[in-house]
């Protein structure tokens, strides 16, 4: 096995996703939901069988143009349906409901059959965007200092934050190419692959220290090789047992979760390919310029 003689092709593999990813993101932007751009919610009970289909027909209709990338979404088990869109006066809001009411027969007023109905400002949304990058830099930094504390070794904690930072962009490049809506599920499955993936690359990294103590002096591809080969059937095992796992939920699951469980699966394999091709190799750098700096001095 020589993961770290070929680590020049693993990097070139993860640079192509990311720099597709990123290229995307500047050209048409990432699929911002209602809740990171702004925008109206109305909660609607229909009180009889429809498809989300027909609701947006209505929508459209009533919005034409500004109806564009409206989620629609009927809530599992009612005859209730959620419409998010761009942010609506007042007078837009209303001409919805009324068009619905026209078409299904619905009651307006205070217990009428628009349950509840919201809009969120765009500074609202600017905040959240703000939490959500200082949550996983916050995390990310407090990642790097337990890591090199625990290995008494900065460049370990360098390696795994490089590795993260690998998942961040690859599942950031996976919401862009499948224009996956960005919402709250987004903070909730990055701060679980960020968990994920360096819970997968310390198992890694503490099989290398362990070969540490009897290695060959200088000889950090073959200590890295060994480490890798002696944790892959355990990495491997997991990684697909817990995919397996999210792809049920993918498969049998509502839209909400759909949009929660593809990017963590993404997230997953990432962390998995990451912790085995990325993260050793990249320690593996930073060690054998040490020891070249050693030899020359």
């Amino acid at each position: 096995m020589k993961i770290v003689e070929n680590k020049k092709y693993w990097f070139i593999i993860s640079l192509t996703i990311i720099i597709i990813g990123l290229g995307l993101m500047m050209v048409r932007g990432l699929n911002y939901d209602i809740e990171f751009a702004g925008g109206t919610m109305m909660h609607v009970q229909i009180g009889q069988d429809f498809t989300e289909g027909d609701i947006r027909a209505v929508v459209e209709d009533v919005l034409g143009s500004k109806a564009e990338g409206a989620d629609i979404q009927k809530v599992t088990g009612s005859q209730e349906v959620i419409i998010k869109t761009k942010e609506l006066s007042t007078d837009e809001r209303t001409e919805v409901f009324n068009a619905l009411a026209t078409e299904y027969g619905l009651q307006s007023g205070k217990d009428g059959d628009l349950l509840s109905h919201s809009n969120i400002s765009g500074t609202i949304s600017g905040e959240m965007q703000r939490d959500a990058l200082l949550a996983i830099v916050i995390a990310s930094v407090v990642m790097l200092i337990y890591i090199s504390f625990r290995f008494h070794d900065i460049t370990t904690g360098v390696s795994a934050i490089a590795a993260l930072l690998h998942d961040v962009l690859i599942v950031l490049a996976v919401y862009s190419i499948f224009s996956i809506p960005v919402n709250n599920s987004f903070i909730a499955a990055m701060l679980t692959i960020v968990g994920y993936s360096i819970n997968d690359t310390i198992v890694v990294f503490d099989r290398i220290r362990e070969n540490q103590a009897v290695m060959r002096r200088g000889d950090y591809s073959g200590l890295v090789n060994r480490s890798i080969k002696q944790t892959l059937s355990r990495s491997i095992n997991t990684s697909v047992t817990t995919v397996v796992m999210v792809a049920m939920l993918y498969i049998l699951g509502v839209p909400a979760i759909k949009e929660f469980a593809f990017p963590l699966m993404i997230g997953i394999l990432s962390g998995t390919y990451s912790s085995i091709f990325i993260a050793s190799p990249v320690w593996h750098l930073f060690k054998d310029k040490e020891e070249k700096r050693l030899a020359k001095a």
